[in-house]
């Protein structure tokens, strides 16, 4: 029987996804599908039962359903778990739902792969507190980052990020601004910018210092208002296509236990977002 995923989320039409997996599985001749479904959040608990009733093998979750979806799973993986947060959901043989999150494994490679390995003691500024930031913090921390700070507008939920790894500092936006040169890794952690959509800067850049690294993880832009901001500060630019690509293999080997090609499909969406 054919397999089929999904990618659930509000919005969703511009999401590259399908593209990438469908391309993945003529390469690797996996007799598979998946396709985009537009989930609001108060048809959710309905998408997740329809999605099981219909045999989807598993799908990934994306903005605004991360961290809303785990009520309807019946177990997480224990990184997913400690997160807070899910971006992939497989189903199991007994019909059950299991939840994981490759976001943050997905981030750290695609960092590393551009300011290799050897920045773990730079100080690092996380902008946003939702599930992707949660993600990254969780894994940035797995991965040997300890000089941690989340900012976001509401600083408490930045708080319970800080509280939860056990190690770091939440600061407000204002506090954040005025402080921004102290920073060598600067990580933009919300959907502001997704898809060319009405943008303001989530804080003021005045401060960035000097080749600093500016990363976001939208990619739809591949160039956000953000990182345009960021490179005329003259600071090192991470697009969100890396941790866009790598989150997506990692959950594609946790559905067929096979990994794909993600150097051949970077360059791929490269060039389909340069042209469009």
């Amino acid at each position: 029987m054919k397999k089929w995923f999904a990618v659930i989320g509000d919005p969703i039409a511009h999401s590259k996804s399908p593209n990438m997996h469908n391309t993945w599985f003529d390469e690797m001749n996996i007799d598979a599908a998946y396709i985009p479904i537009h989930v609001k959040s108060e048809d959710l608990e309905n998408a997740v039962a329809s999605l099981k009733m219909l045999g989807a093998s598993g799908w990934n979750v994306t903005i605004p359903h991360k961290q809303t979806i785990i009520p309807y799973l019946d177990e997480l993986d224990p990184l997913a778990k400690k997160m807070g947060a899910v971006n992939t959901v497989l189903c199991l043989p007994d019909g059950s739902l299991k939840g994981y999150n490759t976001d943050g494994a997905g981030f750290v490679h695609s960092l590393e792969e551009v300011i290799g390995n050897d920045k773990k003691t730079l100080e690092v500024l996380l902008i946003g507190a939702g599930g992707a930031a949660r993600g990254i913090a969780f894994a940035l921390q797995q991965y040997g980052y300890h000089n941690l700070t989340v900012t976001n507008r509401t600083v408490e939920k930045a708080k319970e990020i800080v509280s939860e790894l056990g190690e770091g500092r939440a600061l407000s936006i204002t506090e954040t601004e005025h402080s921004l040169d102290k920073f060598g890794i600067v990580i933009q952690c919300t959907s502001a910018g997704l898809g060319n959509s009405e943008f303001r800067l989530p804080l003021s850049l005045e401060k960035l210092q000097e080749g600093a690294i500016a990363a976001d993880i939208v990619y739809n832009p591949l160039m956000t208002p953000f990182l345009l901001e960021a490179q005329m500060k003259n600071a090192k630019i991470v697009n969100g296509l890396g941790m866009f690509v790598h989150q997506g293999a990692i959950a594609f080997r946790y559905w067929l236990e096979q990994y794909p090609n993600t150097n051949n499909m970077i360059k791929r969406l490269t060039d389909e977002l340069n042209r469009s």
